[in-house]
């Protein structure tokens, strides 16, 4: 299954430091501190991120469907 760059659904504002972080691999918190502690220009990328990035979206059992059949799990 191919990562997606969501926003996280365990969010502290707008799910964006979460949802960097779960795509990466990392602790969200060392996200939050960078993204805390970054100038002005962090500000302006983070709001437009929260803007673009998509939702999280739970898993459905039939995301794995080739061709239009289904299969169970």
């Amino acid at each position: 299954m191919q990562k997606k760059l969501t926003k996280s659904k365990d969010k502290v504002f707008l799910g964006v430091c979460g949802g960097i972080a779960d795509y990466l691999g990392v602790d969200p918190t060392m996200i939050r501190l960078i993204a805390c502690t970054g100038f002005f220009p962090l500000t302006i990328i983070y709001l437009v991120a929260a803007v673009i990035m998509p939702d999280y979206q739970e898993p459905s059992k039939y995301d794995d469907a080739v061709d239009g059949e289904f299969k169970e799990k």
